[in-house]
Formats: structure tokens, sequence, C-alpha cells
């Protein structure tokens, strides 16, 4: 199963990317010359994904002028100009377009330097709707740039997670998940974050993770910039 529709998630404030994000929405900053929401949108589309629901809030307009200039994946905005609706309701909102089947969910925020193959692709492959309700993608502390946090999940050998609380064996949230909507059956309209489904899925046992292979990358200030930008100027020359 290969999703084919995509929750991109771009309607934060970015506070801690000021001054920068004074004047523009953080999806919209650009490291090594490619916007992160490009960098985004550009690898749903080699993993095929046809559909992309992008929802936006702080200085909308400059996200719906960007996006549309691209021609794949197809681009449908979600508006939340009327007020932030969090992770989890924003993909509720969203959910007429998204369809009945499991869908990708992306931080416009963050990104990753595929190794080995697609991460996307590997996160497809190993979905399964019997077992699962959320799978996500995760990085370890040693794959991260930009990352000031704790850990999030631990990760037991069938996939199973639990909340890391900050372990130092642990593995971060990389920002990406394939959920089924179906667990959202009967969400209230509104404010609602991921983590109430994530706790529900961890009660269930149907909370599963991935290890990413690659480098996962965070840009929260504006001093990661230049961290961000020595790491994939580092992996362009190697792959020259």
């Amino acid at each position: 199963m290969s999703p084919k529709t995509a929750m991109v998630l771009a309607a934060g404030l970015g506070k801690r990317m000021r001054p920068i994000t004074d004047t523009m929405p953080k999806p919209l900053v650009e490291i090594a010359g490619r916007t992160l929401l490009d960098r985004g949108l550009d690898s749903l589309a080699e993993a095929g994904v046809t559909k992309a629901v992008v929802n936006v809030h702080y200085f909308p307009e400059q996200i719906v002028a960007h996006v549309a200039g691209r021609a794949s994946p197809d681009i449908v905005i979600s508006d939340e100009s009327a007020g932030l609706l969090d992770s989890a309701g924003g993909i509720v909102k969203a959910l007429p377009e998204l369809g009945p089947e499991p869908f990708y969910i992306l931080n416009a925020d963050t990104f990753w330097i595929d190794a080995g193959g697609s991460n996307l692709d590997r996160l497809a492959l190993a979905w399964d709707a019997a077992r699962m309700d959320i799978l996500l993608m995760l990085a370890d502390l040693d794959s991260a740039t930009g990352h000031s946090g704790g850990t999030d999940f631990l990760i037991g050998r069938d996939g199973v997670l639990a909340r890391a609380k900050g372990a130092p064996d642990g593995l971060i949230y990389a920002g990406v998940a394939i959920l089924n909507p179906a667990i959202l059956a009967g969400a209230p309209a509104g404010p609602l974050s991921l983590n109430r489904y994530f706790d529900q899925a961890i009660a269930a046992g149907r909370l599963h993770g991935m290890r990413m292979r690659g480098r996962w990358i965070t840009v929260g200030t504006p001093d990661a910039i230049p961290q961000a930008e020595a790491v994939v100027n580092r992996v362009a020359a190697g792959a020259s």
C-alpha cells in the first residue's frame, strides 16, 4: 500500500524562527536554495503521492502563491485563517479531501536526506493496517541535525512504540507518518493534537514506528539554518 494522498502541516506560527518569520511563514524558509515546504512536497511526489492537502494560517497568501507554481503533487489548500486547529484538528478539517484510505502526514518545517532508498517508500512497505492505526518515521539522535530536545518514543522488536520520556536510547519523531483516517471518526471540530491519537494508539498497541535511514534535519531557530545547509552541502558533495 503506497498512499496517494498526504496532509502537509504548514499552518504554524514559527515563533522561534523570528525575526525571519516576522515577514514570512516558516515553511517558505530556504535551506540551500530550496524551501522547507518544497523539500517535503518533492519527497511526496517522488513517492507517488498525487494529491497533497496543505493547511495555511500564518501569511497564508504567500504559501498559496508559492505552491501555485508546482506541477506535482496536486495541491489543495485547507484554510485555517480563522483560527489554528493544531495537528489533528487540521487533519480532521481536511478529511473530505484526504479520503478514506491511509495517507501520509508530513510536517512542513523539517526534512530529511534519504540513504539507501526512499524512506517514504520504506514507510509504505512497513504499513500494515491489520496491526497499525499510525506508523511513525523515527530518527535516532546520531542522525539528527538541529534537534535540541530529547527523545520521543521507545521502539520494541515488533515495532510497537511507547513514550520515551527523554530516555537516551529513545528515538525522535521525524514529523512523518501514515495514519488510518478511521481513527478520526467522530472527532470534534476545532483545535486537537495528534498526541491524543498517539496515546490512544499506544494504549491499544497500535502505534508503530520505523527507523529512518539517512539524515533528519530540523530548523527551529535562525542559527539552525547554517547547520542544515552544511549537512545538505556535505551530502551533495559526497554524492557528486
